[in-house]
C-alpha cells in the first residue's frame, strides 16, 4: 500500500509569490478605479453646484484668515506670558544677587569656618521667597572658581545638567545670562527658564542661579491657543453657514429661472416663475415673466402665421390642381398637332409643353414643401440596395449629360450596400444632386462614390464647375437660391430641389452637407444611419475631395468655412438640427 503525503507550499514559496501580486494588483485597480469615480463625482459636482464652489471658496479663505490671526494671537499671548516670567525672575535675580553678596563680603577667604553654613542658609532664604515651595523654583549657588566649595540647591536637586556649558561660561565672565531648558527635577520632565548672575565677593564671584517652571505658562498659552483655535473654527463654520444661506438666497431663483427656462424651450410657453417681494431678484423674476410673456405671444403668432401661409400654399397647389389639368390636357392637344402649324406656332406649342413640364414640377414640389413644413412628410424606410438606386439615377440623366458634354463615372463598390431608408426619397435627393452637378460640371466628370462601414452608409456627387464662393455653402440649401441668377438652367429646375433633399435626409435622420471653393468644384455628401432611427456620429466617406486644395492658414486667410465630421475648406454640414449637433471640425 503505497501512501501520498501532499504538502502546502510554503509561505514565501515561488509560487505563492505571483499570486499575491495579482491580489495586490487586483485590490490596487479597484481601489484606482473607486478612488477615480469618486474624484469625478467631486468634480463634477464642483462645475455643476455654484453654492458648493462659493461656500468652498469662503471656507478656505476664511480659513487661511482665521488661522493667521489666531497664529499671531497665540504667539504674541505665549511671547508675553514668557516676557513676564522673565522680567519676575530678573528682578528675583536682582535682589537675591545683591543680598547674597551683602552675606558673603564677611568672608575674605572661602576656607574660612562658617562660610559653608552661609551659603546654606543663603540659599534656603533666597528659596524661601516661594513659601512652601508650591512653584517649583530653584535656587542653587555655585562656585566654577573655586574647588573646594560645594554648590547648595534648595532644594536638594540635582541642577548641573539643567545649566549648559555656555550659560556657566557667561556667568562666570561676569554676565547676566539666561537660557529655556527641559529636563528633571524632581521627578517630572518641565520647562525651566534658567537665569544666572554672578554674585561678587572678596575673594572672588560665585554663580546665582534661579530655575522658574514654565509649566503655568505653558498651560496658560495652551489654553488660550485652544480658545482661540475654538473661536477662530466656529468663526469659519459661521462663515461658512452665512456663505451657504445667502448663495441659496441667490442661486435658488437662478434655479427656478433656468428650470423654467428649460420648459419653455421645451414648448411648455404658460410657464411662469414666482413673485415674492421688491427686491432686484423680485424684479428679476418679473421681467424673466415679462420676457416669457412676450415670447409666447411672438411665438404663437409666428405660428399662426406659419400655419396660414402653409396652409395658403397647400390650398393654392391643390386649387391650382384642376386648371393645371385642364391646361395641360390641352397643351398636349396642341403639341400633337404641332407639325400641322405653321414654324413659329409649333415651337410656341414646343415652349408651351415644356413650361408646363417645369410649372408641374414647381407646383409638385410645392405640395412636397407644404407636406415638410405642416409635419406630416413620413417615411416609408425598407432595406434598400443603394448600388441599383445610384444606376438608376444615373440612367435617367443620361442624355442630360451626353447633351452637355459631362461624364458620369461611377466608384461602387462590387457587393450590395443595404440600408433601411425610403428608396423614393433618396432617388429624389440624389436625381437633385447629380442633376446639378451636371448642370454645373462646365463638361467636366462627375464623379458618384458609394461608401458604407458598420454604422452609416455615405454617397458623395463630385463636380469640377466653378465651384461655390465662400459663404455660398451656406445658402446652397435655401428654397429658390441660385448662385448666379443670370445662369441658364439646362433642366429647368424648380429651385426647391436641395430644400427638398435637405428635408428628405433629416427625415432620414441623415447629413447633407456641401463643399465649394472657386475654380475646384463642389461636392455634396449625403450620409445616412444603415439601420432607422440609429443616430449618426460619423460618416464613411470624406466630405472635402482628395483632390482639393486648401489655402495655406484655412478659415483665417479668407478661404472656405469647414463645419462637420470629415469636414474641410468651403463645406457647410447640415444635419437633423441644421448640424448643431456635431462640433467636429476636421480637414
Amino acid at each position: 500500500m503505497v501512501s501520498t503525503v501532499v504538502t502546502s507550499p510554503p509561505p514565501d514559496s515561488p509560487t505563492i509569490a505571483p499570486r499575491r501580486l495579482r491580489a495586490a494588483r487586483a485590490l490596487w485597480r479597484v481601489l484606482a478605479g473607486r478612488t477615480a469615480r469618486f474624484a469625478a463625482g467631486v468634480h463634477q459636482t464642483w462645475r455643476r453646484s455654484l453654492q458648493l464652489r462659493v461656500v468652498t471658496i469662503t471656507l478656505v479663505a476664511s480659513s487661511l484668515l482665521v488661522g493667521g490671526f489666531a497664529y499671531l494671537i497665540a504667539d504674541k499671548l505665549t511671547n508675553i506670558l514668557l516676557e513676564n516670567a522673565e522680567t519676575d525672575v530678573l528682578l528675583r535675580l536682582q535682589n537675591g544677587s545683591d543680598y547674597a553678596s551683602k552675606q558673603f563680603s564677611l568672608y575674605s577667604q572661602p576656607q574660612e569656618a562658617q562660610f559653608q553654613d552661609t551659603i546654606d542658609g543663603t540659599v534656603n532664604y533666597l528659596a524661601g521667597g516661594d513659601p512652601a515651595q508650591t512653584s517649583g523654583v530653584v535656587v542653587a549657588i555655585t562656585a566654577d572658581n573655586f574647588t573646594n566649595i560645594e554648590p547648595r540647591t534648595s532644594p536638594d536637586v540635582q541642577v548641573r545638567p539643567m545649566i549648559s556649558r555656555e550659560l556657566r561660561a557667561s556667568v562666570a565672565a561676569g554676565n547676566v545670562a539666561h537660557q529655556i531648558r527641559t529636563g528633571t527635577l524632581g521627578g517630572q520632565r518641565t520647562k525651566y527658564l534658567v537665569y544666572g548672575s554672578p554674585v561678587p565677593t572678596r575673594f572672588g564671584q560665585l554663580e546665582l542661579y534661579y530655575l522658574v517652571p514654565l509649566s503655568r505658562q505653558d498651560a496658560t498659552a495652551a489654553d488660550a491657543r485652544a480658545t482661540v483655535v475654538a473661536t477662530g473654527a466656529a468663526l469659519v463654520l459661521l462663515l461658512g453657514l452665512l456663505a451657504a444661506l445667502v448663495t441659496r438666497l441667490v442661486v435658488t431663483p437662478v434655479r427656478v429661472a433656468a428650470r423654467t427656462a428649460q420648459r419653455l424651450s421645451a414648448g411648455l410657453l404658460d410657464q411662469r416663475m414666482v413673485v415674492n417681494g421688491e427686491d432686484d431678484l423680485a424684479l428679476l423674476a418679473a421681467s424673466f415673466n415679462q420676457m416669457a410673456t412676450n415670447l409666447q405671444r411672438q411665438i404663437l403668432r409666428l405660428e399662426e402665421m406659419s400655419r396660414l401661409q402653409r396652409r395658403f400654399t397647400s390650398d393654392v397647389s391643390h386649387e391650382l390642381r384642376t386648371p393645371l389639368t385642364t391646361v395641360r390636357m390641352a397643351a398636349d392637344l396642341i403639341f400633337a398637332e404641332r407639325d400641322e402649324f405653321d414654324p413659329a406656332v409649333a415651337r410656341s406649342a414646343e415652349l408651351l409643353q415644356a413650361e408646363l413640364d417645369r410649372f408641374e414640377e414647381l407646383l409638385t414640389d410645392l405640395l412636397e414643401i407644404s407636406r415638410f413644413d405642416a409635419g406630416f412628410a413620413m417615411l416609408d424606410s425598407e432595406p434598400t440596395d443603394l448600388v441599383p438606386v445610384v444606376h438608376r439615377v444615373t440612367e435617367r440623366l443620361a442624355g442630360l449629360a451626353e447633351r452637355v458634354g459631362v461624364a458620369i463615372e461611377l466608384d461602387l463598390p462590387d457587393s450590395p450596400v443595404i440600408a433601411e431608408v425610403d428608396p423614393r426619397r433618396v432617388e429624389r435627393v440624389l436625381r437633385n444632386l447629380v442633376g446639378n452637378a451636371v448642370e454645373h460640371g462646365e463638361a467636366k466628370p462627375v464623379r458618384i462614390t458609394l461608401g458604407v462601414d458598420q454604422s452609416a452608409v455615405a454617397i458623395t456627387v463630385r463636380d469640377h464647375g466653378v465651384g461655390l464662393k465662400p459663404g455660398e455653402e451656406k445658402l446652397v440649401f435655401n428654397r429658390f437660391w441660385r448662385a448666379d441668377p443670370s445662369r441658364a438652367r439646362q433642366t429647368g429646375g424648380t429651385g426647391l430641389g436641395l430644400s427638398i433633399s435637405l428635408e428628405d435626409a433629416r427625415l432620414h435622420g441623415g447629413w447633407l452637407e456641401a463643399w465649394g471653393a472657386p475654380g475646384q468644384g463642389a461636392q455634396f455628401r449625403l450620409t445616412l444611419p444603415a439601420r432607422a432611427g440609429d443616430r449618426l456620429t460619423t460618416s464613411p466617406l470624406r466630405l472635402v475631395p482628395a483632390d482639393a486644395t486648401l489655402p495655406f492658414g484655412g478659415p483665417r486667410d479668407g478661404g472656405p468655412l469647414a463645419i462637420g465630421p470629415g469636414s474641410g475648406a468651403g463645406a457647410l454640414a447640415i444635419g437633423p438640427a441644421e448640424g448643431a449637433d456635431r462640433a467636429e471640425v476636421t480637414s
